[in-house]
């Protein structure tokens, strides 16, 4: 394992709900929680403001309300957050070639491998002007951590947040790790972390106690001897550039339970050409449909088929889709559907399922917002007017949806550069309002790289917090 800290990992602070926050001035420094609206939604980001009441990620949007029942609740713009991603990545690959993404606001990055650091002080460096570089063109903060592994560059970042760096320097690795809990390390998820607080082992310091033979008795070997090693801060993990994509899928979960077989079939057809939308942006074809089912009593139910050759052709996955419903029992109602395709290809291969559709249908534009809960009775006029998207009236200008229902539509008309601009109301159906792409963060041009002296004064600004036992950097 290399001794310097030389592993970059870097994580957006808050991205999702910081995103708003930076687009829509009147909502800066307030609580925001972005995520399925329903009442089967969740959590997906909560501004820091947000988690001072204890709303967190991956809770019930319905106890996030009633833990902060002031905050702004908005569904997620995923195009918008991705465009912002490619934006940090770009500045993320001009570091290093060994770039690792693992979400749209995280990612590792191997620092020597690029030549942009060789020791603590040019690693830290490099650190600082990525923030700086972030800030600059994004308008957004991210917390920076640096070590000698994946590990311990993940667990750096953690303390820095929010909008920090941290750095875990060369020897002090055991000595930081050892009070921690064993939920630190890789691979421990709830169900290892029980098995080993009934063995009496709460710390990394109390695995380390346990010994190699004991983890090995508990956990197996391959386990074992791996998380007695990252116990002791050993973590060859490389840094790898590229992932394979293993699947491409799609799922929807409905606030109100779906007993029609008729509506069924059309939300798994309507499922199945987001699907391919998918599939064929990210330029792939695959050979396996995948239907998932999850019914009212909360059993899932997953289905599969293969076909003879890989395909992209939504008329072929649409039919599978709906053959693997055929053997699925709805009764009682489904209350999540999901279809997927996996066994990928940059190839297509023509398939008989294909030749018997006849001509090949594309499937209209539709907005993608995965994993967030679709109301059963809502008005199609007033659907497309979501909490939280950006809209434009033609006598006032761009603005962004804070509500709808009983036929009528209220829009805040402010841009990130703007001051908190004024409420006002509207039919759901006035002509003069429409649907609207979101406005950039800053100035910048996209993507291109600028001084931390560029960041407009709108924009939100920088936080500063603990970073914990090792050394910190700040603005």
């Amino acid at each position: 394992m290399r001794k310097t800290p030389t592993i970059l990992h870097l994580d957006m602070d808050a991205f999702y709900a910081s995103a708003e926050q930076a687009s829509k001035p009147s909502l800066r420094g307030k609580a925001v929680v972005v995520g399925g609206l329903g009442p089967r939604g969740v959590v997906a980001t909560a501004s820091y403001e947000a988690r001072v009441f204890g709303v967190h990620s991956a809770m019930p949007m319905g106890q996030a309300r009633r833990l902060a029942p002031n905050a702004a609740y908005l569904v997620p713009r995923f195009g918008f957050y991705k465009a912002i991603s490619e934006q940090v990545m770009g500045l993320l690959r001009e570091l290093s070639p060994l770039v690792e993404p693992l979400s749209l606001d995280e990612a590792f990055v191997d620092l020597e491998a690029g030549g942009t650091a060789w020791d603590e002080a040019s690693a830290r460096l490099a650190g600082a002007k990525l923030r700086a570089d972030i800030r600059a063109v994004t308008g957004l903060t991210g917390s920076v951590g640096l070590a000698a592994s994946k590990m311990l560059a993940k667990i750096a970042s953690e303390q820095a947040k929010p909008d920090g760096l941290v750095v875990i320097e060369p020897g002090t690795e055991r000595a930081l790790l050892g009070p921690m809990s064993v939920r630190i390390l890789p691979g421990v998820g709830p169900a290892t972390g029980d098995h080993l607080r009934r063995a009496g082992i709460h710390t990394v310091d109390e695995i380390v106690e346990a010994g190699e033979d004991e983890l090995v008795r508990l956990l197996g070997k391959a386990h074992g001897h791996g998380l007695y090693a990252m116990a002791l801060a050993y973590d060859e993990r490389p840094v790898v550039a590229e992932r394979e994509t293993k699947s491409v899928s799609v799922e929807d979960t409905y606030d109100v339970d779906i007993h029609d077989r008729v509506r069924v079939s059309l939300e798994v057809q309507r499922l199945a050409d987001r699907c391919v939308r998918r599939l064929r942006g990210a330029g792939l074809s695959g050979r396996t449909i995948v239907l998932k089912v999850r019914r009212y009593d909360f059993s899932t139910l997953t289905r599969s088929e293969t076909l003879r050759g890989p395909t992209d052709d939504p008329a072929v996955v649409r039919e599978a889709a709906l053959r693997l419903l055929e053997g699925v029992d709805s009764t009682g109602g489904v209350r999540l559907l999901g279809v997927g395709v996996s066994g990928l290809a940059d190839f297509t291969q023509e398939d008989l399922f294909a030749q018997a559709a006849g001509e090949r249908v594309e499937p209209a534009a539709e907005e993608e917002v995965d994993d967030v809960a679709v109301p059963e009775a809502t008005a199609a006029a007033e659907r497309r007017w979501v909490a939280g998207h950006d809209v434009r009236h033609a006598e006032y200008g761009h603005g962004w949806v804070q509500g709808s229902g009983l036929g009528r539509v209220t829009v805040r008309f402010e841009t990130p550069d703007s001051e908190p601009g004024r409420v006002r109301t509207f039919l759901v159906e006035d002509p003069a309002l429409e649907p609207a792409e979101p406005l950039p963060l800053t100035e910048d041009v996209p993507g291109a790289q600028a001084s931390a002296s560029s960041v407009p004064a709108s924009l939100p600004k920088s936080r500063s917090g603990n970073g914990g036992g090792a050394a910190t950097s700040r603005p």
